[in-house]
């Protein structure tokens, strides 16, 4: 029964961890082909709103990568 178990639990996370990748690879897939002139729009929306905001952090050793 432990062993129906830990299969089971095994098979669960394959399933889930491979349907979350195959999402991600088919979304960058997806931007890069057919992204066009807009590829950023996101981005720079998001840059747009945070500008002007003060920077928080440490050295910048975690800091998010701007685009």
């Amino acid at each position: 029964m432990i062993a129906y178990f830990v299969d089971f639990v095994i098979v669960a996370a394959l399933i889930i961890g491979i349907t979350a990748l195959i999402g991600v690879i088919t979304n960058s897939i997806g931007e890069k082909l057919f992204g066009g002139k807009e590829k950023m729009k996101f981005v720079n929306k998001s840059l747009d709103v945070q500008s002007g905001w003060n920077q928080v952090g440490g050295k910048g050793i975690y800091k998010k990568r701007t685009y």
